[in-house]
């Protein structure tokens, strides 16, 4: 009960914030529609089952006009029903895609802020495969709670009404057997709910399994189609190591996990599958069983008894509804288990900026330059990394940074723009100071190049002459006339292409400090030597901090920071400029 009281809370927690949106009011309306639809459908269910006795006891006394009324009145009563049950599932439908937008604006808004997705990576991604909690499990999450929930619905108001309906008829055909008559007030009702019971009992012991074996499903699915994708946007490297053979091997173990888990399913469904159907073809002959020594003995007529019939079966329905929808239940509580865990991920990244020890960045109103104070970088787990203490880079500072390979120069970069919290100590920025840190390998976004060049900027008015002017000045003349060309640019460009498109962002950009993390280190030395003198012309106000290995950059750069061992980690220390380290 503790568990099952959870996962209602659990359902409360994810489901109510959008009915108190700013959609709120299109989503109540559109839910009232579709529950006010389901009690009509039930209030139709209830006639129909009037009707049955009336119908039946017409043909029975061979009364042609009652017969022909009774035509009538079903047809009224079918045809509302159809229309009901079209507009139940456009409105179902129409509040399905409302609410799965905003729910995955929701998750993309918490997963892409201040870097949160970077560090569920660096913590070894608890949440695997966030692109699938976000594309498909809000989709069966939505599905399976407005299915179950309004279906639940349906069956209590059901259950309420056949139940009036049963205990009366239990009065009218009193229990019979080997003649002897009964009096059980109710005995109908009894009967129906002992048999239910029997049966949810049974569903719930056997299909159990088929929560956590839903769950693994899910991801397996997801690890096998990222791994796909994975392929595919490093076939280049693939093909040039001849990696076919081992990629074949890898996503055939991951595959085997989805078979084999699959099996598991089958075998666990098969057994499911067998009771659910052998006691839905039982629920068929179980009322008649229970009801013709009543219509043999005289006590009722064949209406009565085809009556009675149906709202037995209306009554075992709805006490029976956990057994309908149970496969649905398990897929539906993996898919919460997993939004869940995605959420908890989230938070527990958020929570990594604000907890004691950590990185701080903090706007300084009246510092004139970034300043590193008491930093010390650490890996996740701790283990001692880089430390920076008392180092400023000043306005129009140009600094090169060198260190051993492995030495935490990424790290430290990655700590001064915010996303790696793991350490302590205080990152100092002048506040309204824009800072921009370009990656060895930057990222371009599928879409037109001029997205690709503007990034991140959403939506720029850039005048595409000047994004032409950019890509002629750092060398790519042959992309100047492909700014509404979308592709997949990095795939379809060189490390070294790409690489000048983010030199061509960041003049575009102009930041007031520029961090270059081997941002050209994949060009020529002429060809770097010009990116540099380039972007000294363009941004003659900006701070440029870079971290490289070639001599040929110290003829660019004021400054010479060099990592040095110190005990357990490397420290940031002021060198000679001509002490280049290699």
């Amino acid at each position: 009960m503790t568990g099952f009281l959870a996962t209602l809370a659990t359902i409360w927690r994810l489901a109510v914030p959008y009915f108190r949106s700013e959609d709120r009011l299109a989503g109540r309306v559109l839910l009232t529609a579709v529950i006010a639809i389901e009690l009509s459908n039930v209030g139709i269910m209830v006639l129909l089952n009037q009707w049955n006795a009336r119908f039946y006891n017409a043909l029975q006394d061979r009364n042609w006009d009652s017969f022909v009324h009774e035509l009538l009145i079903f047809c009224a009563l079918a045809a509302a029903y159809i229309v009901l049950a079209v507009y139940q599932l456009y409105l179902n439908q129409w509040l399905q895609i409302r609410w799965r937008q905003w729910m995955t604006r929701k998750y993309l808004a918490h997963w892409l802020t201040s870097g949160f997705h970077y560090r569920m990576q660096v913590l070894g991604d608890a949440a695997d495969n966030p692109d699938q909690r976000i594309a498909e499990d809000i989709q069966i999450f939505i599905d399976r709670t407005l299915g179950i929930g309004i279906g639940l619905l349906g069956a209590m108001v059901s259950l309420a009404s056949f139940v009036v309906i049963l205990w009366v008829l239990s009065a009218a055909a009193p229990l019979t057997i080997g003649g002897q008559v009964w009096n059980i007030p109710g005995y109908l009702v009894w009967a129906a709910l002992a048999y239910a019971a029997i049966g949810t009992l049974l569903t719930h012991l056997i299909g159990r399994p088929l929560v956590s074996l839903n769950f693994y499903q899910q991801r397996y699915e997801a690890d096998f189609r990222f791994n796909l994708v994975r392929v595919r946007e490093n076939s280049e490297q693939i093909a040039l190591l001849h990696g076919e053979a081992a990629e074949r091997e890898r996503l055939g173990t991951r595959f085997a996990a989805v078979v084999d888990n699959w099996l598991r399913i089958m075998k666990r469904t098969k057994k499911l599958t067998s009771l659910t159907s052998s006691y839905a073809q039982i629920s068929v002959i179980f009322p008649f069983i229970v009801v013709t020594p009543a219509y043999f003995a005289g006590h009722l007529q064949l209406g009565g008894l085809t009556q009675t019939a149906g709202a037995f079966n209306s009554v075992q329905n709805s006490l029976s509804f956990f057994i309908n929808v149970y496969r649905q239940l398990a897929e539906w509580s993996a898919v919460i288990e997993r939004l869940t865990g995605f959420e908890v991920a989230i938070q527990t990244a958020a929570d990594l900026g604000t907890k004691t020890p950590a990185i701080a960045v903090v706007a300084a109103p009246s510092l004139q330059q970034v300043r590193l104070d008491a930093v010390d970088v650490t890996l996740p787990a701790g283990t001692p990394l880089v430390s920076a203490d008392g180092v400023a880079f000043a306005p129009r500072d140009h600094v090169l940074v060198t260190g051993p390979s492995g030495s935490g120069k990424s790290t430290l970069f990655r700590a001064i723009a915010g996303i790696w919290p793991f350490g302590r100590g205080t990152v100092s920025i002048p506040t309204q100071a824009s800072v921009m840190t370009l990656p060895q390998r930057p990222y371009l976004p599928i879409g037109p190049l001029a997205e690709a060049v503007t990034y991140p900027t959403v939506g720029s008015k850039e005048e595409p002459a000047r994004i032409r002017e950019l890509l002629l000045a750092v060398g790519l003349p042959a992309l100047a006339e492909r700014l509404t060309e979308e592709q997949h640019w990095n795939r379809m460009l060189s490390l070294g292409e790409q690489q000048r498109i983010g030199i061509a962002r960041a003049i575009l950009h102009a930041p007031d400090y520029l961090f270059l993390d081997e941002a050209t280190a994949s060009l020529d030395e002429p060809a770097e030597a010009a990116l540099y003198r380039l972007l000294r012309e363009r941004l003659p106000a900006t701070t440029i901090i870079s971290i490289g290995h070639r001599s040929t950059l110290m003829a660019f750069h004021d400054r010479h920071l060099v990592l040095a061992r110190e005990g357990d980690r490397y420290a940031l220390r002021e060198a000679a400029l001509s002490a280049v380290a290699s």
